[in-house]
């Protein structure tokens, strides 16, 4: 149920970055669904290899690669969900910020419905 939680909370934040950022555009609710489910698990499979692959680069910019390599993983999404349509990397690396502060506030509301029970 987390899973589906957060999944839901990345589709909104493809929805608040097509939106906000340049360029970015969803087809529709369905795209924006598939991607939050992709989302999820590329970065419950592919991007912990990406970190490890990447290291070196995260360590010499004190951690500020980790950026591109969620850039890079919200791109990959892209790939394989084609009513979703990032133009580069820099609206990637943006729409991945955007994820990533929807994460968070989702992650804030189901740690306040965890304590409430």
């Amino acid at each position: 149920m987390r899973f589906l939680f957060r999944a839901l909370a990345a589709a909104f934040g493809f929805w608040a970055a097509s939106r906000i950022v340049h360029g970015v555009h969803v087809d529709g609710l369905t795209s924006l669904i598939l991607a939050g489910l992709l989302l999820g698990l590329l970065n419950a499979l592919v991007r912990p290899v990406l970190i490890v692959l990447t290291l070196p680069f995260t360590i010499i910019s004190l951690g500020l690669f980790l950026l591109v390599v969620n850039g890079l993983t919200v791109w990959l999404v892209t790939v394989f969900i084609h009513g979703v349509r990032i133009p580069g990397l820099w609206p990637a690396i943006l729409t991945s910020v955007i994820i990533s502060l929807m994460s968070w506030l989702a992650n804030a509301v189901l740690g306040d419905l965890d304590r409430s029970r």
